[in-house]
């Protein structure tokens, strides 16, 4: 194995799911300017759209998507093409 190629700024990381207000700490080397203070601690924070405790899949409940005339939209711009 290749000496010296592993990052060696691993520190704790909170990262927040801003669609239910979830926080998870974990090592990670990423950047970021925001911090948060936690138990008397100020770690680095990454703000995530979404993550295991919001996603559909891994919550079993599923959001419903406007999909409402996609398909009428689609076939009215390319419609036929054999034509």
């Amino acid at each position: 194995m290749k000496k010296d190629i592993q990052p060696e700024n691993y520190r704790p990381v909170v990262f927040k799911d801003l669609s239910n207000g979830d926080m998870f700490i974990s090592r990670s080397t990423v950047n970021t300017k925001d911090t948060i203070e936690i138990d008397g601690e100020t770690l680095p924070l990454v703000k995530l759209e979404i993550s295991s405790s919001s996603h559909p899949f891994f919550t079993g409940k599923s959001k419903m998507v406007d999909t409402a005339g996609r398909v009428d939209k689609f076939m009215s711009r390319y419609g036929n093409r054999k034509k």
